[in-house]
């Protein structure tokens, strides 16, 4: 769950010019014995994992001047054929920003949008539409590359005379077009259209590509093909479909036709979920550090995890903390180009750029 928790002290630091190098120094490790219920829990089961290289782009993300009003949560993140990014952010209202290659402000698209109450993600597919997913409006709104809304998934709640109506719970199996919360959208090459819903169902939904039902799978639990917050979704070049089961920290692995195949456990848990491109599909996974967390917890969270498809770990960065080249809870990724990361974080409002070095081989599982 997002919380609204950036102090004055944070924001200050956020803007802050940080160091360009990635410092990757661990802190002081708790002993043998002496950790705590809540960080065994947290860490990941991937042990000995190399740390990838990386440089922060200083200063990445520029507003215009007079306009820091325009970026609150960085819920997420994505860029389109051309190397424009789209940032999903919630701030007085839910926004999508467009940000030119180099960083630079471009313009807002769907200003004051009836299906924008609470920002949970933007993607975009291959013909570069850009698609909001608001878990508040209960839709995934689909804007061609103009900015001009082509399709919607879901509807809004209603708002009757007598009042708003009360939030319905969740459902089993829930309606096909009726979303509680939804979380992530995500695309195979075919254009079919993949929802994770999320906060309060716990399915993944399989659409065509003009928004048609196809088939829903997943249920409440830990099992084999079961959900337990689906928070992030992502595809592969052949249709596999990955969800990150957050509050159970697995990545659960189904085919195209949501048949569940297996599931990945060991990278903690999941917040946003990112396949490369398909020249060399990583999967991105991060591992971020819940909001307003204490320091002991630090250790075992704050990382963004590399696998190849089949769940090998390959390499991992990333430290918590609030300067720059650090993450604040991270919430979206694009890994769209080869090396280099781009994130946004709920708690510095913030987007940041990462240059990586390249790793040829293979991890542990």
């Amino acid at each position: 769950m997002k919380t609204h928790c950036l102090s004055g002290l944070a924001a200050a630091l956020a803007l802050s010019a940080g160091v360009t190098l990635f410092a990757q120094k661990p802190l002081t490790p708790t002993p043998p014995g002496q950790e705590t219920p809540q960080m065994l829990a947290l860490k990941p089961k991937a042990e000995n994992v190399p740390d990838i290289p990386a440089k922060v782009v200083p200063d990445f993300m520029k507003l215009p001047p007079n306009a820091a009003y325009l970026m609150g949560e960085g819920i997420g993140v994505s860029r389109n054929s051309k190397g424009l990014i789209y940032v999903n952010t919630c701030s007085q209202q839910t926004r999508v920003l467009e940000f030119d290659r180099n960083g630079n402000y471009v313009r807002e698209i769907g200003k004051d949008l009836f299906g924008h109450i609470w920002c949970h993600g933007v993607r975009v597919d291959a013909e570069d539409n850009i698609w909001s997913i608001d878990s508040g409006a209960n839709m995934i709104i689909k804007f061609n590359p103009a900015g001009r809304v082509t399709m919607v998934v879901g509807r809004r709640p209603e708002y009757p005379v007598s009042g708003l109506v009360p939030a319905p719970g969740a459902a089993d199996p829930a309606p096909p077009y009726i979303m509680n919360r939804p979380t992530d959208v995500a695309f195979d090459p075919q254009g079919n259209i993949f929802v994770s819903d999320g906060y309060v169902n716990a399915r993944v939904i399989k659409y065509d590509k003009n928004g048609r039902f196809v088939k829903q799978a997943g249920k409440r639990g830990s099992g084999p093909g079961e959900l337990t917050l689906p928070h992030a979704i992502a595809v592969d070049a052949k249709g596999n479909v990955y969800v990150g089961s957050r509050s159970d920290q697995r990545i659960v692995v189904f085919d195209n036709d949501l048949n569940y195949k297996t599931v990945y456990n060991h990278v903690g848990a999941p917040w946003s979920l990112c396949i490369g491109p398909a020249s060399r599909p990583y999967l991105w996974a991060s591992n971020s550090n819940p909001d307003s967390q204490n320091t002991p917890l630090h250790e075992v969270t704050g990382q963004i995890f590399k696998m190849e498809l089949d769940g090998t770990v390959v390499g991992k960065f990333g430290v918590p903390g609030k300067e720059q080249g650090q993450f604040s809870t991270v919430h979206g990724i694009d890994c769209s180009v080869e090396n280099e990361i781009l994130t946004t974080e709920i708690t510095q409002w913030r987007m940041q750029k990462f240059i990586l070095q390249p790793t040829a081989s293979k991890g542990s599982k």
